[in-house]
């Protein structure tokens, strides 16, 4: 089972401000030396942080209490129990940071008392509390620090602050319950875990490593090694995160928290746990993920209150039996260790509901986990029902090994040389060729190339799936003296088993296939892990791919009979009497696992149950003389104390005709507690279904067809430096997002269709209408619509160039239209499907094609936002400069503040799409597109910005913005007067003095 840990990373960039900052003579004195009186803002209008100080002198009380009822807080950016039980960050280390940008500070000294790290007193009765570096010093103490909770991992280093502000404001610290800290850097990190002793009201701290990356990309390891004593005097803490650090041991420390009820250990370097780990008597989650033990103590029987237990990836070998204790537990992880049997202690894990033991040495499963009929366990990897596998012979002379030169070839070089001797070549992509020494006689030129797959010549058989694009190696029909390994890379496979299939030039037939890693020096990308290979042996080239299908199993039966037992599920059994053949006969069977809770969605029956899919075959197919046997598990949650009969179907299935039919009257059912057994005496496929609707068999034929589909999404894009490249792909809903996050760098364009259904290796098309065209001299163009083929794991995409249809001028905004192609057995209820007057229509996405100058070149939207001139000379005074400022402040109410401005939720849909990533441009768009619309909305457009920010909860904002306003109409009054135009008026009453310079 593969993890992939998503740890946030925010990037610490100092801007030229902070740079200016640093003391000229290179000393470090904690201040920085640009800090003025008013707050060591930089970038603010001395005349707007001037009003300011006159109105916090004037009013201070009445801001004391506005300021801490509408500053927004970032109590969200302190994860919940929960959330960190899971290890994620609750927000995006990126939305912090532009939480946390140039903003002017309102923490007078009225506040707190601010102090250096030499210990000195600022004596300016307006300065801020200044965060020690690198934390730049414009950040907002109200930005990390809340009633509650205080941030100090979202900057490499924070975790240095905390001494600082114990120094400064203890009385603010000592009620803290929730503290989250970074581990990336040593002395600050230190110093910070001195404080804990005096923080007794927490309830969760984290101090985790894996924040932020070098500058090669890799994370930055945590380097907490262990905890000071004082953390046994925590005695409300509840939630306890150490992941991704240098621990090789349990802290002694932990054992007496007596409150303690979640502890995350992940990504450490942990070899055992002690024998007191049994005091945790409150802990009800443990992760153990990634480390290095080797065995766990007795006492772990003793956490009475343990609910989830993750000791996944690690090198148990075996489990004690006192596992056995934990009553409560009711999810276990033991995937990825080297375990080779359970106890028969698990028996009792009453409570017990996910079991994941992939990935290990397990030949057989225990009795005693039959006993629990919910539970769920996912058993891939293992090698089931296998003998031990006996030691490898010593090689003889001839089979020493030898080196073989290594050949790297690029993404243009699809030719290459292999002498007498061997090689070993490595294709772009992943794929590998091991040629032996002594394979060829001479020096032999041979050739590659990666195919698309093409329905009329790629055949599928039913359930399978494609996992790479064909390989073709030529020439064709070329024999070897010795085997050659062909191992192609495959992208995923579940509960599956991977195989290579070869193209003869008539059908394609299945090869022995082993499955391993490529080899480390080659991987897929620079820096990634190794591909995952289908290796076989060949001796002749031809085409090659690699193909997912559900497992398996053959035997060979005889007139003395036979006994078949699925490796996929041991449950499943074929039992074949003797004289039930004359003749030796060869039978598959192929078990096909069926989501129940996917069948009560598409049936509509809440009560539906269904047991695996059974897909039975013969050489010859002729029917048996003695009836077999049939042995299939019952659906889940029925068993036979509690099955109606009347509810239970057996349904017959011809894979030719695509036809189910109910046979429960024509066999004999006989139920066991656990499993339903019946007779046959000719093979095809078998479905036990626990429903009470009436029309089974209609309902079977659907559902069946609805789970070979897949939920697909079209999108476009276009190239941003060039509108008339255009891509088209279709992919799996599950894996869109991850696409166009990939891509939102170079192309931009509508977001994904609406979901529809698709069959793998089904064919649709895509046609260009309302002003534009493509050019049909496309070799995949049919009656101008593109075509593709659509395969569940590969990128399904096509890169076009569109232009103005015929007569068209100027920009064009016409759309690209997704349609269904030919498939034989297309489900019903897919061909009804339609939403426009194309029966066979799936979706429509925009196109907009800019116009072209007198040189034929797209004229281009320039990527600056346009000066403001809203419309009045009120709205003037509100330059682009003042929109960048507020911006910076707005973060996370920007979807409120949208709304109360009056935009649409199709553009704030729009907007939130096109900057997912980018909070910072996202609230700049939603600004200028609402400062746009003010064009034409005539005066007023700066109340209705106050009133939205006053309706958002964001008086702040409100404040500021009528402060910059008041500033501009005085200095536009005062250019007036200096040109003429205007009579001099007293502003002495009305308007604050300012300096000479506004």
């Amino acid at each position: 089972m593969e993890r992939n840990s998503e740890e946030g990373a925010a990037t610490d960039e100092e801007d030229e401000d902070q740079a200016a900052c640093r003391s000229e003579d290179g000393e470090e004195d904690g201040t920085p030396a640009c800090q003025t009186s008013t707050g060591g803002v930089p970038d603010a209008s001395v005349d707007t942080l001037a009003l300011r100080l006159c109105r916090e002198l004037v009013h201070r009380d009445q801001d004391l209490k506005s300021e801490r009822e509408t500053r927004p807080t970032v109590s969200s950016g302190v994860m919940s129990e929960s959330q960190a039980e899971r290890g994620a960050p609750s927000v995006s280390p990126s939305s912090l940071v532009d939480t946390c940008g140039p903003s002017t500070s309102s923490l007078s000294s009225s506040y707190f008392s601010t102090h250096n790290h030499a210990g000195v007193s600022s004596s300016s009765s307006s300065s801020v509390l200044s965060l020690p570096p690198p934390l730049p010093p414009s950040v907002e103490l109200s930005a990390l620090l809340t009633d509650t909770r205080l941030t100090l991992d979202v900057y490499k280093g924070g975790a240095a602050a905390l001494p600082l502000l114990w120094g400064s404001i203890p009385g603010l610290l000592r009620g803290l319950q929730y503290l989250r800290l970074g581990s990336e850097e040593k002395p600050g990190l230190d110093d910070a875990l001195d404080v804990l002793t005096h923080l007794t009201e927490l309830r969760s701290l984290a101090v985790r490593g894996h924040r932020f990356y070098d500058s090669q990309g890799d994370p930055l390891p945590g380097l907490l090694t262990t905890l000071p004593t004082s953390v046994s005097h925590l005695s409300h803490l509840v939630h306890l995160d150490l992941s991704f650090n240098q621990l090789t041991c349990l802290p002694p420390c932990l054992l007496s928290l007596p409150a303690l009820s979640s502890l995350l250990l992940c990504h450490n370097h942990l070899s055992d746990l002690p024998p007191g780990v049994g005091q945790l008597s409150s802990l009800t989650y443990l992760s153990l993920l990634d480390n290095e033990l080797v065995s766990l103590p007795v006492s772990l029987g003793q956490l009475k209150a343990l609910q989830t237990l993750d000791i996944s990836h690690n090198l148990l070998q075996q489990l004690p039996d006192e596992i056995g204790s934990l009553e409560d537990l009711v999810k276990l992880e033991l995937s990825h260790n080297k375990l080779k049997q359970l106890p028969e202690s698990m028996g009792s894990l009453v409570a017990l509901r996910e079991l994941v033991i992939s990935s290990n040495g397990l030949r057989v499963i225990p009795h005693c986990l039959n006993k629990l009929p919910l539970l769920k366990i996912d058993v891939r990897d293992n090698p089931l029902g296998q003998s031990p596998t006996p030691p490898p012979l010593s090689p003889t002379p001839d089979q020493q090994e030898t080196t073989i030169q290594e050949l790297h070839l690029g993404l243009n070089q699809h030719s290459f040389c292999v002498s007498p001797a061997g090689c070993h070549v490595f294709l772009p992509g992943g794929a590998e060729l091991l040629f032996p020494p002594g394979c060829l006689v001479t020096t032999t030129r041979l050739k590659w190339a990666e195919k698309r797959p093409e329905r009329k010549w790629v055949w599928l058989e039913e359930h399978d799936i494609l996992l790479s694009r064909p390989l073709e190696l030529r020439p064709h029909g070329i024999t070897f003296l010795k085997p050659v390994e062909v191992c192609v890379p495959y992208h995923r496979y579940k509960r599956r088993e991977v195989v290579v299939q070869r193209f003869d030039g008539q059908s394609w037939s299945t090869l022995p296939t082993v499955l391993r890693r490529g080899s480390e020096s080659h991987s897929s990308r620079p820096g990634g892990r190794p591909a995952r290979l289908a290796c076989c042996a060949v001796s002749q080239f031809s085409w090659f791919m690699a193909v997912s299908r559900p497992v398996k199993d053959s035997c060979s039966v005889t007139p003395a009979g036979a006994l078949l037992v699925s490796s996929a599920d041991d449950g499943v059994k074929l039992r074949f009497p003797p004289d039930s053949t004359v003749q030796t006969r060869t039978v598959t069977l192929q078990v096909l696992q069926v989501s129940v809770s996917e069948v009560q969605a598409l049936c509509g029956d809440p009560q539906a149950r269904v047991s695996p899919l059974l897909c039975l075959s013969q050489s010859p197919s002729i029917h048996f003389l003695q009836a077999v046997e049939v042995q299939v598990p019952l659906p889940s949650g029925v068993t036979g104390h509690t099955v109606d009969m009347s509810c239970l179907h057996l349904l017959h299935g011809d894979p030719t005709a695509q036809t189910w039919t109910d046979i429960t009257s024509q066999v004999s059912l006989k139920v066991t507690y656990l499993y339903a057994i019946f007779n046959i005496t000719h093979f095809s496929w078998y479905w036990l279904w626990y429903t009470t609707q009436r029309c089974v068999s209609g309902v079977v034929r659907k559902v069946y067809q609805r789970l070979k589909q897949f939920k697909v999404q079209f999108f476009v894009l276009q190239r941003k430096t060039d509108p008339s490249q255009v891509m088209l792909q279709c992919l799996p809903a599950n894996r869109v997002d991850g696409r166009v996050q990939s891509l939102s760098e170079q192309y931009e364009g509508p977001q994904p269709s609406d979901l529809c259904d698709l069959l793998e290796g089904e064919q649709f098309f895509a046609g260009f209408e309302r002003g534009l065209d493509i050019s049909t001299e496309r070799p995949d163009c049919v009656e101008g619509r593109l075509c593709f083929v659509f395969y569940s794991s590969l990128k399904n995409l096509k890169e076009v160039y569109i232009c103005p249809a015929q007569g068209q001028k100027g920009p064009v905004r016409g759309q690209v239209s997704f349609y269904r192609g030919e498939f034989p057995n297309l489900p019903e209820e897919v061909a009804r499907k339609r939403k426009g007057p194309d029966s066979q229509w799936l979706a429509t996405l925009p196109l907009r094609l800019p116009a072209l100058n007198s040189e034929n070149n797209f004229i281009m939207e320039e990527l600056q936002y346009p000066p403001l001139n809203l419309g009045d000379p009120e709205s003037g005074y509100l330059t682009e400069a003042n929109l960048l400022s507020i911006s910076l402040q707005i973060v996370q109410d920007w979807r409120v503040i949208g709304i109360n401005l009056g935009l649409s939720y199709q553009e704030l849909d729009r907007i939130q799409y096109k900057y997912r990533d980018n909070l910072g441009a996202l609230v700049l768009d939603m600004l200028f597109l609402w400062a746009r619309a003010q064009r034409s909305a005539g005066p007023g457009a700066v109340s209705r910005l106050v009133a939205a920010m006053m309706e958002s909860g964001r008086r702040d904002l409100a404040d500021e913005i009528e402060d910059i306003v008041c500033i501009g109409r005085r200095k536009y009054s005062e250019s007036l007067r200096r040109v003429g135009l205007e009579e001099p008026r007293n502003t002495g009453v009305d308007e604050p003095t300012l300096g000479a310079d506004g």
